[in-house]
């Protein structure tokens, strides 16, 4: 088993019975006390961060970690379902873990998980995803003057909002960056701070 002073950034560990990862640490020395390890942990399944002090010669369990990318599935019951692109493996991921991430993953959406001593322990969405428009009402004529919000359903679900003015946000539509257009449909991508790139009525984008 390792030692104190064999523990870096990054790693994950046992401690008092919990995951935990190593957010930093520092070997330490005062005067003529003896060397100890000061280091920072989180704890994987509450979050929260703690400061430990182990002597340096003191025994740690230290676990294996992986990231893996990964695509959404399916929905297994309560659970989520991930597949490995390259090896078709997948692993099942609980709502627990995937949280708030459920309302931003379409099918094939890749996301990072990490994976602790062979569980998947919590996932990361990319930085911006492509999301469908399901339902989405007409815009009014003179909302733009009053910066009016309009409710739309994504393909994930919702409700959320929208500038009221952009009618061109259809059912069935889906938005992307680069400011493409594939016949009618226009592509503009999604941000999880529910923010939209705006598009004007002649399909330009405004960044």
């Amino acid at each position: 088993m390792a030692t104190a002073n064999d523990i870096r950034k990054g790693m994950a560990i046992k401690y008092n019975g919990e995951l935990c990862v190593v957010l930093d640490m520092q070997h330490r020395t005062p005067g003529n006390l003896r060397a100890f390890v000061q280091a920072s942990l989180r704890n994987l399944r509450t979050g929260k961060s703690m400061d430990v002090r182990f002597s340096s010669t003191e025994k740690v369990e230290v676990i294996s970690m992986e990231e893996k990318r990964m695509e959404y599935s399916y929905k297994d019951g309560q659970d989520f379902v991930f597949s490995d692109p390259d090896t078709y493996e997948t692993i099942q991921v609980s709502p627990e873990i995937v949280g708030d991430c459920e309302k931003y993953m379409a099918e094939n959406c890749s996301v990072q998980v990490l994976i602790v001593g062979g569980k998947p322990m919590s996932i990361e969405l990319p930085p911006s995803v492509v999301l469908t428009v399901a339902e989405a009402p007409e815009g009014v004529k003179g909302d733009s003057a009053n910066n009016v919000q309009k409710t739309i359903t994504l393909e994930t679900g919702g409700p959320y909002s929208s500038p009221a003015l952009y009618q061109d946000w259809r059912k069935g539509e889906s938005r992307y960056p680069q400011r493409q257009v594939y016949g009618t449909c226009q592509l503009i991508r999604f941000y999880p701070c529910l923010f939209f790139w705006p598009a004007d009525e002649s399909g330009h984008f405004h960044f």
